[in-house]
């Protein structure tokens, strides 16, 4: 195939690409008011095939949004709300003996059948997910990290895409049990959500306090989603991009050479090659969002703070001198030219 030819295809798979994300887009904001950032950095999480945790206050609209965004792409939907009581197999399903048959009759014999849990979706919201004991946590973020629950021996496949978007109230800290920093490595991106603007708020008010608003309908099936998502990982790396990526996180390491003072100073652990992966997938998935085919630097730095920010632990000399870990990535991108 000529390179002529090769560059229509990819233009037309392009414009398909951007159609169907705008549309996407507009499915969202006819019941979510604002949060544009937001929007946009869940549909790279989704069309990544990674893991989100949204860190906002009460009341910001976090389940509408991710139950609107399940809606938009037809997806099968459950929500967990994790309480310091919830189990692993609440999660998971569990097994239980049952009669043979549909009739149940006496005579059928007793076997073992296992009762799917809210895992077994393609979107799963994991509300307030500190809440719940270290066990339990663990048995979402296995599923996370494999694709799949093991119950009782067997193995059960969770069906493609899927998709965990986790949420943290950071304002109430008591009787919670804080994801520890390997956990918190399987989530792609720490997305957290800012208070609306005067205007935004008002528009909150006159929409919320009527009739209530109905989700928006299906914009995308689920093939037609996978689609996409290989149209992602499709999408050429520049060697530049990759570099960057690879620059940021090992000079967020304070052992690695490449360290600056600053993070020697202020970091105690800093990103590892799971953070250099994602700046990556992410880049290039806000590449094809703002209608390009290849991700450049500028991407790599527009997704740096979601993506590292609950993977760079800054030490207590950092706290004392109230140094934030934002403003340890945003000195890692003016140190290595992002």
């Amino acid at each position: 195939m000529s390179t002529v030819a090769e560059s229509e295809i990819a233009s037309r798979e392009l414009d398909v690409f951007a159609q169907r994300v705008q549309a996407l887009r507009e499915s969202l904001h006819k019941v979510v008011v604002g949060q544009d950032d937001t929007i946009d950095l869940l549909l790279i999480c989704a069309l990544t095939g990674s893991h989100a945790l949204l860190v906002g206050v009460p009341g910001l609209a976090k389940t509408l949004m991710v139950k609107a965004l399940a809606g938009s792409f037809s997806w099968k939907f459950s929500r967990v709300q994790f309480t310091p009581d919830l189990m692993p197999s609440d999660i998971t399903g569990y097994e239980l003996l049952s009669r043979d048959g549909q009739e149940g009759n006496g005579s059928s014999p007793m076997t073992m059948v296992f009762r799917q849990g809210p895992v077994f979706a393609n979107l799963i919201l994991a509300d307030e997910i500190n809440r719940a004991a270290p066990k339990t946590q663990s048995a979402m973020l296995e599923a996370m990290a494999e694709q799949h629950v093991t119950v009782g021996g067997r193995t059960y496949p969770l069906e493609p895409p899927f998709l965990v978007v986790a949420t943290q109230n950071p304002i109430e800290q008591e009787g919670t049990y804080p994801l520890p920093e390997a956990q918190l490595d399987r989530f792609m991106m720490e997305i957290r959500l800012e208070y609306p603007t005067p205007e935004q708020e008002e528009e909150i008010v006159m929409k919320t306090t009527g009739r209530a608003m109905p989700l928006p309908e299906a914009t995308l099936d689920r093939a037609a989603f996978l689609q996409l998502r290989e149209l992602v990982q499709a999408a050429p790396v520049p060697r530049s991009t990759a570099s960057l990526a690879v620059t940021l996180c090992r000079a967020s390491r304070p052992a690695d050479r490449r360290a600056g003072k600053f993070v020697t100073e202020y970091v105690r652990w800093g990103a590892g090659p799971r953070g250099s992966q994602n700046l990556v997938l992410a880049a290039k998935a806000r590449a094809l969002l703002m209608g390009r085919t290849a991700p450049t630097v500028d991407d790599v730095r527009a997704v740096a703070l979601p993506v590292l920010r609950h993977r760079i632990i800054p030490n207590h000399r950092a706290v004392g001198d109230s140094i934030t870990t934002a403003q340890i990535i945003e000195r890692l991108l003016v140190e290595n030219g992002a």
